[in-house]
């Protein structure tokens, strides 16, 4: 017979069950199927695992918990009710509504509680994984004998889709490399997609996959066993040295007589009559919605009373170790508060003219390393190619298993997961992650900048080799619409610098931004070093005028990167050789020019000027906004070819010559 206890238990999981069926009934929206296998195993964790304060969702060393599977939005947004995050019953009734603080799938700055954005599949496993690298480099590198600042885990919740990503197998391999043993990923094993069984797609043996990878693995074969779920979970906290995997064999819809263990429970609201049956299984009044009975609330809540506790404990370490250790303090309290330590650019180097060409990615490795010895939150790498990328931090260690004071990443061939690996670590709080890949990869990522740039962080991207320049490697490797499609992302800042000293202005700027994603996007090939060491005010301005033909200006001469150079010699060819005036315009980024005011905007392309030619080596999408009717615009709308860089440039009209002819055939209009 049950004691009172394990009524009290099943009472509250069944509680979670049906807030999660009501809110998705009253939407007549969402997945109550993944929630109601899950509520044993959340409740579990929540409950008796999780080091969380409720009234304080930011403190610094309390366990993460991410649940990928963020179409299961249902079951968190109920946990955060009733563990006392702030939410209310009326927000569970505004389920999936304009407004609400619990929209459809959760939304990192939107619900107190909500570690990250999750719904695109397989992501969140890799925000994990961030998460999990930052915790490890943070106690590397702040805790003491006397004082462990840094002392939590990540738990992350995933169903049969996050594992077919290929997302998070990237970052799962990588975690296993890497030994990230505080990382346990609780893994829903119901064995239902939206399409049906998931043996149609999906019959691999996870459990002989994940140990592959170096990862412990614990299988739970009833996810309704509580005392089972627990003891799997405590197996994982016990695994110091690798992740864990905690497989939980569970019932889509449990409880539901007719959609039990069925596709149609996956993604549809069960019904009112369904719903009716269910809370009747579950021995709970079937006439009442949102019901929660108190004993369930005053069991639930006690985690705010507990939390409390978890984060007064954690702040006398804390005081005891600013007596003790006040510089490392003052380190700490930099690094998870965001700030920009005070002489952080000091030893930026300014580029000369005569100093002769540099490729901006040469600049840009420069830059960072300047950067990084003055920075100590500063920590990435790069999809294999730091050589090429430029961002290895040459006075730093390697990132890696029991060394995990390292700021060097090896993220191996993963371009998606370190996207999404570095959301994770900002989100963690106490770094500030760059990475890098060749640009024409960037599809490949595409998903993590997309939703970091919704998430608002102010990751760095570094970009390399950014044109068909790239030469003999030919149109696989040549990008050509990646501009255009990072242009396309809201909120995402695209900074192509055409020297070495606008790629200074422009790792400053992304450093000073705090609200966006920057992607910087730089040459392999070598440029011109021009004179803009003095413009850092009109640069964050997204354009300014290089060459000032003034009020008597015949054409404007636009252009972004390595293009700029090329518009500037042409500019003299078109003064020198036809007495025509041309203003020539670098354009780094679109972004802070539409956010410029209308005056500056006006300045820089004035409208009594409607002569105008664009041009940049990728496709002419975008740039008519610019160039108005009249204008025009050198780009590349095919794909590249195979041949030296300067012939492929030269072959696509990137000289001087194509731009002048250009220009007359615009003045002679």
């Amino acid at each position: 017979m049950a004691d009172a206890r394990e009524i009290l238990d099943q009472l509250t999981v069944n509680t979670i069950r049906t807030l999660c069926m009501d809110a998705v009934q009253k939407a007549n929206s969402g997945h109550p199927g993944a929630p109601m296998g899950l509520a044993p195993t959340a409740y579990v964790l929540f409950k008796l695992f999780l080091k969380h304060n409720p009234k304080n969702p930011a403190w610094i060393d309390r366990d993460r918990f991410v649940l990928s599977g963020g179409h299961a939005s249902s079951l968190l947004y109920s946990l955060l009710y009733l563990f006392g995050y702030g939410l209310e019953i009326a927000d569970l009734k505004n389920f999936r509504q304009w407004g609400s603080r619990t929209p459809g799938h959760p939304e990192y700055g939107d619900t107190p509680g909500v570690e990250t954005t999750t719904g695109p599949l397989g992501q969140g496993i890799a925000n994990a994984v961030g998460m999990a690298i930052a915790e490890r480099h943070l106690a590397a590198r702040f805790n003491m004998e006397n004082g462990e600042l840094i002392n939590h885990h990540t738990y992350a919740m995933c169903g049969d889709g996050d594992l077919m990503e290929g997302v998070a197998m990237e970052a799962v391999s990588l975690a296993g490399h890497l030994g990230l043993g505080r990382l346990i990923l609780i893994y829903d094993d119901n064995a239902i997609t939206i399409e049906g069984a998931t043996s149609i797609a999906f019959t691999e043996n996870v459990r002989a996959k994940f140990e592959a990878m170096n990862w412990h693995v614990v299988e739970v074969s009833d996810g309704n066993d509580l005392e089972q779920i627990a003891k799997a979970i405590q197996a994982g906290k016990d695994a110091v040295s690798r992740p864990t995997l905690v497989k939980v064999s569970t019932h889509i819809a449990y409880g539901s007589p007719n959609k039990q263990d069925t596709a149609d429970a996956h993604g549809s609201p069960l019904g009112d009559e369904e719903i009716r049956l269910v809370k009747e299984f579950y021995g709970v009044p079937s006439d009442k919605t949102f019901y929660v009975p108190e004993e369930v609330l005053e069991n639930t809540r006690k985690a705010v009373t507990y939390g409390q506790g978890f984060e007064d404990t954690w702040q006398e370490i804390f005081d005891t170790y600013k007596r003790e250790y006040p510089d490392q303090a003052a380190q700490f309290v930099d690094a998870v508060s965001g700030f920009l330590t005070q002489g952080w650019d000091a030893d930026i180097p300014v580029f000369k003219v005569e100093d002769g060409p540099v490729a901006t990615r040469a600049a840009s490795g420069k830059v960072l390393n300047a950067i990084a010895d003055n920075l100590p939150v500063l920590m990435g790498g790069s999809a294999d190619l730091a050589p090429s990328n430029k961002t290895y931090l040459n006075n730093a260690t390697v990132f890696q298993k029991d060394a995990w004071k390292g700021r060097n990443i090896r993220f191996g061939v993963r371009e998606h997961a370190m996207g999404a690996i570095m959301s994770g670590m900002y989100l963690h709080s106490g770094v500030r992650p760059f990475g890098g890949t060749f640009l024409v990869f960037a599809d490949y990522m595409r998903g993590a900048i997309r939703v970091a740039s919704l998430m608002k962080l102010p990751i760095i991207y570094v970009f390399t080799h950014d044109s068909v320049a790239v030469g003999e490697d030919g149109p696989t490797h040549q990008p050509v619409e990646h501009l255009a499609s990072l242009r396309a992302i809201p909120g995402l800042n695209v900074i192509r610098p055409a020297d070495a000293n606008e790629t200074t202005l422009a790792w400053k700027q992304a450093l000073t931004t705090m609200d966006s994603p920057t992607a910087l996007i730089l040459s392999r090939q070598k440029l011109p070093t021009l004179d803009v060491s003095q413009r850092d005010g009109e640069f964050n301005y997204g354009a300014y005028t290089i060459k000032d033909a003034g009020d008597k200006a015949d054409l404007l001469l636009l252009a972004t990167g390595s293009e700029v150079h090329i518009c500037l010699a042409a500019a003299r060819i078109l003064e020198d050789d036809h007495k025509i005036l041309a203003s020539v315009v670098s354009m780094p980024c679109w972004e802070s020019f539409e956010r410029a005011p209308a005056p500056y905007k006006e300045r820089i392309l004035p409208s009594a000027v409607t002569r105008r030619l664009a041009v940049e080596a990728g496709i002419t999408m975008g740039w008519h906004k610019y160039v108005g009717m009249n204008g025009r615009i050198i780009g590349i709308d095919r794909f590249g070819a195979s041949a030296p860089g300067g012939t492929v440039l030269k072959e696509y009209g990137f000289s001087p010559e194509n731009i002048v002819k250009n220009a007359l055939a615009l003045v002679k209009k």
